[in-house]
């Protein structure tokens, strides 16, 4: 837990309740923060597995997950290719399309000056954000083309991020949704009603005024459909374990994915544990599923 991304306040607050849901749940656990010592230390505390709940970062990039299959300690979530591969929002793109996962177009944008071009090819408005990034950090929904320019600056200001990081998204307009996946079950749907669309970092983590609606209240054939769409999407990327995938559907019924988290939030707020109890499973009983799936390679 913890780690040194920009989701690092996230990841404690995600990992102070695993850590009491383990303990609560009988689990010998213990907290480790890679921010404040070095991994490989894990190797000499007689570490059976490790639940990994970093979010951004190395934590979540593949980096961890590589020195602990180095150490040969079994670790929750994603593998390294699959890590890396999610964390990459345009190479997330590139394999869904591959794939025929429907994802909006987008393009990795390489100077403030873009925005003529990027509007011309997507419409106003669009998306800016960094490649590299969870929680909506750093994200801008770009009106007019006089905003492109700051909304690249900003996400550039973020730890490790070069220009090349960042990308430009078609905006589709619809219903927010976010679906969890546990094994290979695709949990309830979550419907997300943010005030004037905005599910920022402030809103997802620290208000209320954010609504969430679970089950989603869609029909079931276009729940079912959905679901098969984002366990091929988990699939395409090779993850595992478990994740979550957000995804808008449009007015027109067609839906597209966002992205794919593999390490996902479970905070207060969060929406895995969210789907979870609408699915019947406990916090404590989520935790130790997802525990029960740790392994290396």
């Amino acid at each position: 837990m913890g780690g040194s991304s920009a989701e690092r306040e996230i990841s404690l607050i995600s990992g102070a309740a695993v850590l009491t849901a383990l303990k609560e749940s009988g689990v010998d656990a213990f907290a480790f923060d890679p921010a404040e010592q070095p991994i490989w230390k894990l190797a000499g505390m007689g570490v059976d597995c490790v639940f990994c709940i970093l979010h951004g970062g190395a934590g979540e990039d593949g980096t961890v997950q590589g020195a602990l299959d180095l150490l040969q300690i079994p670790y929750t979530g994603s593998g390294v290719l699959a890590s890396a591969l999610a964390m990459d929002k345009i190479r997330t793109k590139w394999v869904w399309q591959a794939a025929g996962v429907p994802t909006p177009r987008s393009c990795r944008v390489a100077a403030a000056d873009a925005g003529a071009a990027v509007v011309a090819e997507y419409g106003l408005p669009l998306i800016v954000k960094p490649v590299r990034e969870g929680s909506s950090i750093g994200v801008t929904k770009v009106a007019r083309l006089e905003e492109f320019a700051a909304a690249f600056a900003q996400a550039q200001t973020l730890p490790d991020c070069r220009q090349e990081e960042v990308m430009a998204e078609e905006f589709v307009a619809g219903i927010e949704l976010t679906a969890a996946v546990l094994g290979r079950e695709v949990l309830p749907l979550v419907r997300i009603e943010a005030p004037e669309g905005r599910y920022d970092y402030q809103n997802k983590y620290f208000t209320d005024v954010v609504q969430y609606h679970c089950p989603a209240g869609l029909p079931a054939d276009v729940e079912t459909a959905i679901g098969k769409t984002v366990l091929a999407a988990f699939d395409a990327l090779d993850c595992r374990g478990w994740g979550r995938a957000d995804l808008i559907l449009a007015a027109d019924g067609s839906y597209s994915l966002l992205e794919m988290n593999t390490a996902p939030g479970m905070t207060g707020h969060s929406l895995v544990p969210m789907a979870a109890r609408a699915a019947g499973i406990s916090f404590e009983t989520l935790v130790l599923k997802i525990l029960a799936e740790a392994r290396c390679g």
